[in-house]
């Protein structure tokens, strides 16, 4: 193959790969936010319950708030691309 050819599907293809991160971005993103929806949530839960001596109720609910957060989060971005 010519190198002009190496060359020209070389740049073809960077430029595919461009345009499909950028239209899965948002998605990556959504879930992204919904991993750190449930950390941050659930170490609140945590904390809290620690602090005020309730265990296990504020994690479980930190966690199952995360969730619900993190699943609106992804609703709101399928939402967007449609």
């Amino acid at each position: 193959m010519p190198d002009e050819d190496q060359g020209a599907m070389l740049a073809r293809s960077l430029r595919l790969l461009q345009e499909n991160l950028r239209k899965s971005g948002p998605a990556m993103l959504a879930g992204y936010m919904m991993i750190a929806a449930v950390l941050v949530c659930g170490g609140l839960g945590l904390l809290l319950d620690r602090w005020l001596g309730t265990e296990p109720w504020l994690l479980a609910g930190g966690l199952v708030f995360g969730v619900v957060v993190g699943m609106f989060e992804l609703a709101r971005v399928v939402w967007r691309q449609q």
